[in-house]
């Protein structure tokens, strides 16, 4: 029972906890005012999404009928929600925990608050907007927030960091990483590990605190679920936000392709062979999904203890969530 005395308190406040449920009261007023449906599908699933940079935790499920004794806790609720939309759902949201291994530090814990909506029939750009929007509604009662600002991912490297991300080569890019004020060994780093760095080190420090700042058109081989863009199939339909430094969303015009989705998990799961790591099944009622026709849509997830943490001027996640993954 060590340490019992003092970890069994939650490390919110009660102000957060009860900011917390104000600003999910007003979010859940933001949708309803556009029309859009507020869904639940399931935390514990057979599938996961297999995106190289996301660890999904596995748990054992014993039950009559169940089909796959593991199964996995959500890394988002993407994948279920794509089959809603395959079913007629129109444009729908969903409040929801979230499950990523290996993460946890000052913004990080493997269990989360996540929001994630999807628009059917809008582009990423339209989808981009109510971003900014709801963020600048969420954080009104705190701060005062100058008119969003969007930039393209290439220039922002262009300009701070003296790298085309398109065409520099990947040695090119290693002297980049190695020259930063935080030198790492970057034998293991491929492109895209090198590429984060540099945005992490060279660009996030710059975004403004007082607006939310969307950077779109990433590097395609950034956006497993992703529609590239036609006019340069290098870039993706992707974009993150951010107020200042912290990332709060990561948005997508959706890839409904059934059959280019399929080859990228394929190398998906060949990569994560090749590195050792585990390997989750093929999410084949997903697949199925977009084989009966996943309508034009675009989709973004959002952090929401972090926005939390924006909005009463917190020092990490801890102060946004009652108990942590040390003391859960």
């Amino acid at each position: 029972m060590k340490g019992d005395a003092a970890e069994w308190r939650p490390t919110a406040g009660l102000a957060a906890l009860k900011r917390r449920a104000a600003m999910l009261a007003e979010l859940r007023a933001f949708f309803a005012e556009r029309g859009v449906l507020e869904v639940e599908t399931p935390l514990l699933s057979a599938e996961t999404t297999l995106d190289l940079h996301l660890e999904p935790l596995s748990s054992r499920a014993e039950a009559p009928g169940v089909e796959r004794a593991r199964m996995y806790l959500q890394t988002s609720p993407e994948l279920a929600m794509k089959r809603l939309l395959a079913a007629g759902s129109g444009s729908i949201y969903q409040v929801c925990k979230a499950f990523r291994g290996g993460e946890r530090g000052r913004w990080h814990n493997p269990e989360f608050t996540i929001l994630e909506w999807y628009r059917e029939g809008w582009d990423v750009r339209r989808l981009m907007r109510e971003v900014a929007a709801l963020i600048e509604t969420l954080l009104a009662g705190s701060r005062r927030l100058e008119p969003a600002t969007y930039v393209a991912y290439a220039d922002l490297m262009r300009q701070h960091a003296g790298i085309d991300p398109h065409e520099a080569s990947i040695e090119v890019l290693r002297r980049a990483v190695e020259d930063s004020p935080s030198p790492v060994d970057t034998s293991g780093l491929d492109r895209d590990d090198l590429l984060s760095r540099l945005f992490g080190e060279r660009i996030e420090p710059r975004f403004a605190p007082d607006r939310v700042t969307v950077v779109f058109d990433y590097p395609a081989s950034q956006a497993a679920m992703a529609r590239l863009n036609a006019s340069d199939p290098r870039t993706a339909e992707r974009f993150e936000a951010y107020v200042g430094e912290i990332e709060l969303a990561n948005g997508y015009g959706e890839l409904c392709d059934p059959a280019e989705q399929r080859q990228r998990m394929e190398r998906d799961l060949a990569s994560r062979h090749r590195t050792g790591r585990p390997l989750p099944p093929t999410p084949s009622r997903f697949l199925a999904a977009l084989e009966s026709g996943l309508p034009h849509c675009a989709g973004v997830a959002l952090g929401l203890d972090r926005l939390l943490g924006l909005d009463l001027q917190a020092g990490s996640i801890d102060e946004m969530i009652a108990f942590p993954v040390e003391r859960a």
